[in-house]
């Protein structure tokens, strides 16, 4: 009989860059997948929702190769392992479905065997293998992350969302690689471009930590990123110009796209017309795409520890049920 647990996590999705803040600000959202882990004889796994679909259900599988990560860090030899997971974050949208899986896969196996590494290791860990801190450090630590990454540690600070910021979403119906996205970003910019951006990514944390909601639309404002990446998304570049006039405080690509986000003052009389806005921009360039209002998640991960009662692969949906919003 295994002397280890089976665990149960929660982990919400992340936006990343948020305009100026390439690859340094993040935001935990309010859209979650459910990760459950224990020792089994052989690899198994229950994958559940569509947004699993095309996932690999062998030990390709991210969850079940970031889990061993976290055994070897920790000294542990658990090579088979039962992983159940439901997700409501779309794959390869730029709503940081991959670094969910990097966190969820390694908060579970961690609680797994007892929680023998703190999450500064995860962060570090988690950061090694994304490349950047910022999504992997809001599904970790929930909230807006500014975080910085040297190659072998990463260090952050976590800043709680003002009270009245609500965020909004447009989501494509098409798939966006981050390799694709990264592609087509210039290798050297330009002294200017770079105090642009500095600029802003400093009035933007400082706007967020303060509550400064009236300087959100300025702040927000980009050079390195999104001008290059604006025509692999359709319709880009008009909600970029124009979302400001439709009640948003500001718009930016989410990640490495093609999802958009914008930040919203709860109080904004025009949320309809924001979101009818982003509809009837996509529709116009033949793309079809969804909206979703998506709070910003303040706990992070979450993670528990369950009895090994032998239940069935079912109980996991019965257990998470009650909270799946999709």
């Amino acid at each position: 009989m295994s002397i280890y647990g089976r665990s149960r996590v929660k982990v919400p999705a992340s936006t990343a860059n948020l305009g100026p803040g390439f690859d340094t600000l993040g935001m935990a959202l309010s859209l979650y997948a459910w990760i459950e882990m224990e020792e089994a004889a052989e690899t198994v796994f229950h994958l559940h929702g569509d947004e699993m679909k095309g996932v690999p259900q062998d030990k390709n599988n991210l969850l079940y190769q970031v889990a061993q990560m976290v055994f070897a860090e920790a000294g542990v030899t658990i090579p088979e392992l039962s992983i159940s997971m439901y997700s409501e974050i779309p794959l390869t949208r730029g709503l940081g479905s991959s670094a969910s899986a990097i966190i969820g896969g390694m908060a579970a196996a961690n609680a797994m065997i007892g929680s023998p590494l703190d999450n500064g290791r995860l962060f570090d860990m988690a950061t090694a293998l994304e490349k950047h801190p910022d999504n992997v450090g809001a599904s970790l630590f929930g909230g807006i992350i500014t975080a910085v990454w040297d190659g072998g540690h990463a260090d952050y600070i976590r800043l709680e969302p003002p009270q009245d910021l609500e965020v909004l979403v447009v989501i494509p119906e098409f798939e966006l690689a981050t390799v694709k996205a990264r592609g087509v970003i210039p290798s050297e910019i330009t002294v200017g471009d770079a105090v642009f951006n500095i600029s802003r990514t400093s009035l933007l944390t400082a706007a967020l930590a303060s509550g400064r909601l009236d300087l959100i639309s300025r702040a927000m404002q980009d050079r390195l990123h999104q001008p290059y990446r604006a025509p692999l998304v359709p319709g880009m570049e008009k909600l970029l110009a124009e979302a400001p006039q439709h009640g948003a405080l500001g718009i930016a690509l989410s990640g490495a796209g093609p999802t958009l986000l914008c930040l919203v003052d709860r109080r904004e009389g025009r949320k309809q017309e924001l979101e009818q806005f982003l509809k009837e921009t996509m529709q116009q360039h033949g793309i079809p795409a969804r909206t979703r209002w998506l709070p910003p998640c303040t706990s992070g991960v979450t993670t528990e520890l369950l009895e090994r009662n032998g239940m069935q692969k079912q109980s996991f949906l019965d257990m998470i049920k009650g909270e799946i919003q999709s």
